[in-house]
């Protein structure tokens, strides 16, 4: 009977202890894990990588080189709305010197979103060397853009850039050490 008794009280107690896990961690969390949160926090690397953690680019993320092609190709395609949004308003009507800064700033996202793509594909090659800097360097696409609008209002797409690009990068660079 105490035999019987012991063994429903350690099965309860696994059952209340599994009923509370959250489960294993995916690649996403270990790799957003690894940043330590000093630019960019575990809870903002997955949240800009993965709205929806059961969508197929998350849920398809199995290791951290997956993390890191999700993060490039989502910062070139990022680049590429900003760029199609900042086209756009530059297009619309308004002050030449709005328009001009508007321009200037299509001009650095069209170079942008054309070495982010690059940067993607050497990501995915397993090249990160090369990518972490172009992404480093992409993070300074929005302020420029800011400075350059001259009183411009600026799409929101910029400042959504700015948040991607930043989480590529330490995601790209995290995984780059030793390379």
């Amino acid at each position: 009977m105490a035999a019987s008794t012991l063994i429903l009280s350690a099965l309860l107690f696994a059952a209340a202890i599994a009923s509370g896990a959250a489960g294993p961690n995916t690649a996403l969390d270990d790799v957003c894990a690894l940043l330590g949160g000093y630019y960019v926090t575990p809870e903002a690397c997955a949240s800009a990588l993965c709205h929806d953690p059961s969508s197929s680019p998350c849920a398809a993320a199995r290791d951290a080189h997956a993390v890191a092609e999700l993060a490039a190709r989502l910062a070139a395609a990022n680049a590429t709305a900003a760029r199609d949004s900042v086209r756009a308003a530059a297009a619309g009507e308004g002050a030449a010197a709005k328009k001009a800064g508007l321009l200037s700033c299509l001009q650095l996202y069209t170079g942008a979103a054309a070495a982010l793509e690059w940067a993607a594909g050497s990501v995915a090659a397993g090249r990160y060397p090369g990518a972490r800097e172009v992404l480093q360097a992409a993070q300074y696409v929005p302020s420029g853009c800011d400075g350059m609008a001259a009183g411009a209002a600026m799409p929101a797409e910029n400042g959504g850039f700015d948040t991607m690009v930043t989480v590529a990068h330490a995601v790209v660079a995290s995984l780059s050490k030793g390379y």
